[in-house]
């Protein structure tokens, strides 16, 4: 798999005149480096926001852990959650982080990762909490309090469009398809 993914495209979504965001910089914010170091520099975890469908169309967002590997986002969910249910019926979801200086949407598709090699690689990511692999799942002695008993299902999520927002100078708003 590749390290790193390429925008196949790029809008400039700012109003104001300002240059187009550099896609680095949005990268930049994804990277592992900054995952482990937090939104501030001071090593606390960061949140993503994971947001879902339910059957009947109404919204369902909820805070996640996620590790950026190989130009994809990995989560977990417990198979009775709300979030899995969704993901059962519709796979197109979004994910979106406040990072340093870039505020990120990232839209895409999640599957579950089966594939106990794989899913030994993915545990690596997720090395601050310890999950372990076992029938194609992780499960550990505790996660989070909403994720239900282990197992938990490993989603792979593939993004397709990514849009930046800066809080920092230079200031813009741009849109990459990747």
């Amino acid at each position: 798999m590749s390290d790193t993914i390429t925008p196949r495209a790029t809008k400039n979504l700012d109003r104001y005149g300002g240059e187009p965001l550099t896609w680095d910089r949005a990268l930049g914010a994804l990277t592992s480096e900054w995952m482990q170091q937090g939104p501030s520099g001071d090593g606390l975890p960061h949140t993503h926001w994971l947001a879902t469908s339910r059957a009947d169309g109404k919204p369902h967002v909820v805070p996640v852990g996620a590790a950026w590997l190989e130009g994809r986002f990995y989560f977990t969910s417990g198979p009775g959650t709300q979030k899995s249910t969704n993901l059962a019926h519709d796979p197109r979801c979004s994910i979106a982080l406040a990072a340093r200086g870039i505020d990120l949407v990232v839209e895409g598709e999640a599957a579950i990762v089966t594939d106990d090699e794989r899913l030994q690689e993915i545990a690596k990511a997720f090395s601050d909490w310890g999950p372990t692999v076992k029938d194609g799942a992780f499960t550990h002695e505790f996660s989070a309090p909403s994720a239900g008993p282990p197992p938990w299902y490993v989603y792979e999520f593939t993004p397709k469009t990514v849009f930046g927002l800066a809080t920092a100078e230079p200031y813009g708003a741009t849109r990459w398809r990747v």
